[in-house]
């Protein structure tokens, strides 16, 4: 089970979008877990991530998690996915993030 957390200000409004990946990943099969929490909470919550995948609005913040973790992929979801709730689109760049696992 690959482990994607999404970070943002509070855990709170990225939980749409979680909501939306998790439909995709249910429906094509992919064994995912996928929860956001605060980036606040980013040592213990995303240590066991395969992948970090940050809030448009924390953009800022990528270099300070990449330090926390060095080995894994983190970045920010781009805008427009983050806006229109576009699950399947966040999930296509977790997965290039993973290597495409």
């Amino acid at each position: 089970m690959k482990r994607i957390v999404l970070l943002c200000n509070q855990g709170m409004s990225t939980s749409a979008l979680v909501a939306k990946m998790r439909e995709v990943a249910e429906k094509n099969k992919l064994e995912y877990s996928i929860n956001a929490y605060s980036v606040d909470e980013a040592p213990t919550a995303a240590a066991d991530a395969d992948v970090i995948l940050l809030g448009p609005q924390i953009r800022y913040k990528k270099n300070e998690v990449k330090k926390l973790f060095p080995d894994k992929p983190v970045d920010a979801i781009d805008m427009s996915t983050y806006g229109m709730l576009d699950g399947k689109k966040a999930i296509i760049f977790a997965r290039k993030l993973m290597g495409g696992k």
